[in-house]
Order: C-alpha cells, then structure tokens, then sequence
C-alpha cells in the first residue's frame, strides 16, 4: 500500500486554526519538501477555543481572537510550505450562487478524558448547526477548483469526537465521494488497513509551525501544552486509511 505513489497535488480540510499543524504538520512538511503541492481549507477561526495565559488573554472572547488567529493559521501554513489556504464559506470553498459565509467555531464540552462532545450553547451560525448539504457543496465546490489527486481530512469521529472535525469528516467524505477524489483519513495510531508515516524529519518545521499559534498552545520540550494546560507529545507519525 502507498497511498501517496503518483501524487502530485493534496487538499488538506480542516476544522480550526491549529489542527493543520498538530494532526498533519509532520506530514503536510513531508508533502512540501517532495514539491507536492499542498492546499488547505479551514472551517472555522476558532473563535470559542481558550487562550494562552499572558499577552494575547485579553482576546478571549472578542471579534480580535478571530483576527489573530487567521494571522497564527497563515504564519503555520508558510512555515510548513502550503501553497494554498482558504476559509470555507468563502470563494473557491462556497458554493456557486450563494453569499459567503463564515463558519463559526461549535464549541464543545468534554464527556469524558479524550472524548469532546457539542457544546450546549453553540450559537445559530455554528458549523456543527449548518446543514451537511450546504457543508458539502462548499467542499464540492472548492474540490473541482483545486482538482486535487487527494483529500486528507478526519476519521469518523473527528478524532477525539469535536462536533466540527465530525462535521468537517462527514461532508468532506461526501464530497470527495461524489466527485471521485479518493479520501484519506487520518489515525493517531498503527492500523492493518492503513498505512503508517514516520515523519520525525519534519519535526523541526512542525514545531515552527506549532509555535506559529501562540494563543492556543506553547510547545515545551518534546510535549504541546494547550491553553487548557492538557499536555499532548508532539506528533510526527501518521497513519493513512483510503475511505
């Protein structure tokens, strides 16, 4: 199995500003080292996510978190060689005929240590609350601009159960599904049916990049440690699994 034999062009989908980089950094390094191009749509600004204690704690909960954020995801993705960005809701990710729209972070509230689930308040403009097929043809639409020979994007349960890397999965799945792109998703671990990536050559420029968002985490040693204080080892491996 090789999942990325003959590709030449990757589109990584992603729900807030920080995942590119800590889920796929290592491998999106890999992908931009080899001149693959590599572009990137991204959900949501991230907008209800904590903030680092110090200098940039006065953003929490303003119009300004969401601007300093765009500014973090566009600092990461020239650090780890993207070639394109783009919000979804907005042109090319929004489909023919309809206004823009900017997807608002969900929010999420944990269940359980690992598992997130949605959030009681999430608000009406939510992406968690958009209905899948408007998601989807943003993603349909951003699809046939790019002509990618591959989506990577979530498992089924968005990896940790957030209700936008859920969101992001289904309509991406759907998406690529319907225009016969095939899907990759991504596994934090080993499987039989996947492929696995050990991609620590890439480490330097993931921790950059991982630096690049300055008011969702700080990188200490070897570990992430999230404005929540919750610590998390840097990751560089990856497994692939065509879906």
């Amino acid at each position: 199995m090789n999942i990325l034999h003959s590709v030449t062009s990757v589109l990584f989908v992603h729900a807030h500003p920080d995942d590119e980089t800590i889920s796929t950094g290592g491998l999106i390094a890999y992908l931009t080292s080899r001149n693959i191009r590599v572009s990137l749509v991204t959900a949501t600004r991230g907008e209800r996510g904590e903030v680092v204690a110090g200098p940039l704690s006065p953003l929490a909960g303003t119009i300004a978190l969401a601007q300093e954020r765009e500014r973090e995801l566009a600092r990461a993705a020239v650090t780890l060689g993207v070639d394109q960005s783009f919000w979804l809701g907005e042109a090319p990710a929004r489909a023919p005929g309809l206004p823009p729209r900017r997807y608002r972070d969900s929010g999420m509230q944990w269940i359980r240590p690992g598992l997130a689930g949605p959030a009681p308040d999430s608000e009406t403009d939510a992406l968690a609350r958009a209905p899948l097929a408007e998601v989807t043809e943003d993603l349909v639409a951003v699809l046939q601009h790019l002509r990618p020979d591959l989506v990577i994007s979530y498992d089924a349960t968005g990896g940790y159960g957030h209700p936008d890397h859920v969101r992001v999965h289904d309509a991406t799945l759907a998406a690529s599904h319907r225009l016969a792109v095939p899907y990759a998703e991504i596994l934090d671990i080993p499987a039989a049916d996947a492929e696995w990536l050990d991609l620590d050559a890439s480490r330097d420029t993931v921790v950059a990049a991982l630096r690049c968002h300055a008011s969702q985490l700080t990188v200490h040693g070897d570990d992430i440690v999230h404005s929540g204080g919750q610590r998390d080892a840097i990751r560089t491996a990856i497994g692939l699994r065509l879906r």
